[in-house]
């Protein structure tokens, strides 16, 4: 399958050097240093389910010079989605498809208002990985996984094609029926647990062994929970305590990628995490009063240092 990756951060970068160690045809947008350090040493990733290191990989700042693809493996910051959608049209061109796996809920549209929304279908990634640097991927944990599937009857074909791309690339990933659901089910945990450990500058074990602060990460999902349910998404009743089961067995020194982001200085996802749900609540005529203060607490820092 020939696939390509906009752009290569931790989560493109990892799933894109298993698909392309596996045989396929894989390319990587990527720019600065990081592109340079790939052109010139290749691309690394070093993760505890198996280091790669691939060399003569395609790679490149100018998606027009690469041809069409396809599958494009869309995994930007959700502040860098419309720009990096346009600058993905040359890739879809043959009439290929995109899988946004972004953090959030709105890529399916934001995209597709694009490239086209015949061409996009809905996906979720689940995974700690970052750019270690210029040119290495550092998996952290064992987590690594991708859900993903179509939004129209057409897209299933394609959908399954990568489904099969990922399982030839040793890749734990799963077909599902319900994308919304799986988008909106990842959405209620990480619009909390991003909001709160920046908010808070902690990890998740001081998060859930503090009571108040428990209780705040479970009013937070609460609010986005109410958010989707009333938005027409099939939410089980008892999502929030599922997440608190999972918030309990993550390792105790888990931050949040926007943790990181904020801490380092650059751009913060929190308008499209916990801004979203405090948006889209007061579209809904509902209170979410803990997910915007948890927005209105980053917002400063929303565009990173001066």
């Amino acid at each position: 399958m020939r696939i390509a990756v906009m752009a290569a951060g931790g989560v493109g970068g990892y799933f894109g050097a298993r698909l392309a160690q596996a045989g396929h045809d894989v390319a990587f947008i990527a720019r600065g240093r990081h592109l340079a350090a790939i052109r010139e040493r290749g691309l690394t990733l070093r993760s505890a389910g198996g280091d790669i290191h691939l060399t003569a990989v395609q790679a490149s700042d100018d998606p027009k010079s690469l041809g069409a693809f396809d599958l494009v493996l869309f995994a930007v910051k959700l502040w860098d989605t419309e720009a990096a959608a346009a600058a993905s049209l040359p890739l879809v061109a043959g009439g290929g498809m995109v899988i946004p796996f972004q953090n959030g809920v709105e890529s399916i549209e934001r995209v597709g208002a694009i490239i086209g929304a015949a061409q996009v279908l809905g996906g979720a990634a689940y995974i700690a990985a970052t750019i270690a640097e210029p040119g290495v991927i550092l998996h952290t944990g064992q987590m690594a996984r991708l859900r993903f599937g179509p939004v129209l009857p057409a897209q299933w074909a394609p959908a399954r094609r990568f489904l099969q791309a990922c399982t030839d690339a040793g890749i734990d990933a799963e077909l599902v029926a319900d994308v919304q659901r799986v988008l909106w089910e990842k959405f209620v945990f990480l619009s909390a647990f991003s909001g709160l450990t920046s908010a808070a500058r902690q990890p998740i074990g001081a998060i859930r062994s503090d009571p108040d602060l428990r209780a705040v990460f479970e009013a937070a999902m609460a609010e986005a929970w109410a958010v989707g349910r009333t938005r027409g998404i099939d939410l089980a009743e008892d999502l929030v305590a599922q997440q608190m089961v999972l918030a309990d067995g993550l390792p105790a020194e888990m931050k949040s990628s926007m943790l990181n982001d904020l801490v380092a200085g650059h751009r913060l996802e929190a308008p499209w995490l916990s801004g979203a749900v405090a948006r889209m609540a007061k579209e809904a005529a509902l209170a979410a009063p803990v997910s915007a203060t948890l927005f209105a607490t980053v917002k400063p820092y929303c565009d990173g240092a001066s």
